[in-house]
């Protein structure tokens, strides 16, 4: 196996050229992005140096109350990204958020950690912490979709819904074919990730495998696995946030709240 390139900080300042050659360009074209772009570079180079000397830590303690509690805080960010995306103005949603997407990415991962990997230790930091960190921002954005989905329907419908409700249907039939296409937008990127998977695009996990120095089947395994996990993740993701938005909207005389 040849060994990896590792990249000093000298590598990392002319990477940095990139993002001059960017800024250069959107002042040529007058676009008015070289603010924006100069942030975004100082904030990636910080938060990553930081995530680096972090997992740096984690890796080396080994020890499973590290592991659980950098989960937790990713986790936590997570669902106020998610409240942030579907509505401030709703009550409960932040707990509903964290709920769902941590149930769902749990149980996929102990699937994937306890019959599929099979590592020493089931916290192992090298598997647990990137595949958890993908399932986590992929729930995010499958939740935020399903979830802003949903909550414009209803509030786009409200008289449609209460006629269903006027006629005997309980909240959850007279809002069903809003979740259903609520579930359906969410999921559809990973749909389409899937059927192109291979042929358009390289995906960026199997990217990093490869220059990580790992044979491209052992790559290409790892990434079957994953984009399996993250499928079942963000569906199970998006039925339980969607359950839960749909409790919001009714209180218990089945009536349509605004």
């Amino acid at each position: 196996m040849p060994e990896l390139i590792k990249l000093d900080m000298v590598d990392l300042a002319l990477a940095m050229g990139l993002m001059a050659v960017a800024i250069g360009i959107s002042a040529w074209e007058k676009l008015g992005l070289e603010l924006n772009l100069s942030v975004a570079t100082g904030r990636t180079i910080l938060q990553l140096l930081v995530l680096g000397y972090i997992f740096d830590f984690i890796f080396a303690v080994n020890n499973v109350w590290a592991v659980v509690g950098i989960l937790a805080i990713i986790l936590t960010i997570t669902a106020i990204i998610t409240r942030n995306r579907i509505s401030q103005k709703i009550p409960q949603v932040l707990p509903l958020a964290g709920s769902a997407i941590f149930v769902s990415t749990s149980l996929t991962l102990l699937y994937t950690n306890f019959l599929i990997i099979q590592p020493e230790r089931w916290y192992e930091p090298r598997y647990i912490i990137p595949l958890a960190g993908i399932l986590l921002g992929n729930a995010m954005n499958a939740a935020a979709i399903a979830g802003e989905r949903l909550v414009s329907s209803i509030n786009q419908f409200p008289r449609e819904i209460e006629t269903h409700l006027s006629l005997g249907a309980t909240p959850e039939q007279a809002i069903k074919s809003y979740r259903k296409e609520a579930i359906r937008a969410a999921i559809m990127p990973t749909l389409n990730q899937m059927m192109l998977i291979g042929m358009v695009t390289i995906p960026t996990f199997t990217n990093g495998q490869l220059l990580a120095g790992v044979t491209p089947l052992e790559a290409v395994s790892y990434e079957i696995v994953i984009i399996f996990m993250v499928a079942v993740s963000n569906l199970l993701t998006t039925i339980l946030i969607t359950k839960g938005l749909r409790r919001q909207f009714f209180n218990s005389a089945m009536q349509l709240v605004r």
